[in-house]
């Protein structure tokens, strides 16, 4: 049985390094040691933990983790991650004075609602020393981008929210169908048929596909709408609706935002709403900075509802 009592924090710190490394020159210096010192310590891991950790690559460049150093590495980070925020002095935190870069994981859509809401709110309510990167979120990534503290906030689906991570409700929407100002089909009480008629474009986050949501609910139905433009992107929807005679089913808070250029309408069939929530990290859960972010994306989201 491995004894915690004889660990030596320096050890651990050094494994955590060549894990993200994989190469013994490279960890040596970051931490400032010498190669032969970090080789000795690697030496002292193997035995202290009973396994290789690291391979010579195949390719001759590099090691390659063993499977028990891929199972330990993002516990090990999250453990030294945890204990460097328990040591450290707490401090409060000036929006004003103080410097963080936060990053966020969320789709264009929540970008363009919440996303331009936070901007304004940095305008306003906080010093050139606080930034804000928006990525992508990457399904499969996810939680271990959250561990590792790549991400320091994930915006979207409850189903994206990794089962460790800290969450809460964030936005609550519905979905109406929308059209371009003086579109041929009017702007009458939608149909079934009508709506089935119409040319559509559908937005697939996962890319490609040209059946989602909406689709699902109509072969229940029985019935079957022409999809006939997927793209990636909420927000280029829009720009397509404007120019051409396409119809698409979106989020009501984004038809809300577009109403110079589009006309929305209750769709002619009950669809469930969704939700976004905003989850992070155990470790940011009492972090002060953290928690200001929270609590401005919590107001500004409440400032936003959508009626209805």
């Amino acid at each position: 049985m491995f004894d915690i009592k004889k660990i030596d924090l320096n050890l651990l710190v050094s494994l955590d390094v060549l894990l993200d490394l994989r190469n013994v020159s490279r960890s040596a210096e970051r931490l400032g040691l010498t190669q032969s010192t970090m080789s000795s310590q690697l030496a002292r891991l193997r035995r202290m933990l009973d396994d290789p950790l690291l391979l010579p690559a195949e390719s001759g460049r590099g090691m390659t983790p063993t499977a028990y150093a891929l199972r330990v590495a993002p516990r090990l980070k999250d453990v030294l991650r945890e204990l460097e925020a328990a040591m450290a002095p707490r401090a409060d935190f000036d929006a004003h004075r103080d410097s963080r870069v936060f990053r966020i994981a969320a789709s264009d859509n929540a970008v363009g609602g919440i996303g331009l809401a936070l901007a304004g709110h940095l305008c306003r309510g906080a010093g050139p020393g606080i930034r804000v990167a928006f990525h992508r979120p990457d399904t499969a990534r996810i939680a271990e981008q959250m561990v590792s503290g790549e991400i320091d906030l994930l915006i979207g689906s409850p189903r994206m929210v990794p089962p460790s991570a800290k969450a809460r409700v964030l936005v609550e929407d519905g979905f109406v169908h929308v059209q371009r100002h003086g579109h041929p089909r009017g702007t009458g009480p939608l149909d079934l048929e009508s709506y089935c008629a119409l040319r559509h474009v559908l937005v697939s986050t996962s890319g490609g596909s040209l059946h989602g949501y909406m689709d699902e609910l109509l072969d229940a139905m029985g019935r079957r709408r022409a999809v006939v433009l997927s793209v990636e992107q909420f927000t280029l929807v829009p720009q397509l609706l404007h120019a051409t005679d396409l119809v698409a089913t979106v989020p009501r808070r984004l038809a809300q935002r577009h109403a110079d250029v589009l006309d929305a309408f209750d769709l002619p069939f009950t669809a469930e709403g969704f939700t976004l929530s905003m989850a992070w990290h155990a470790r940011n859960q009492a972090d002060p900075a953290h928690q200001w972010l929270r609590g401005v994306l919590l107001a500004l989201a409440l400032a936003q509802k959508a009626p209805g």
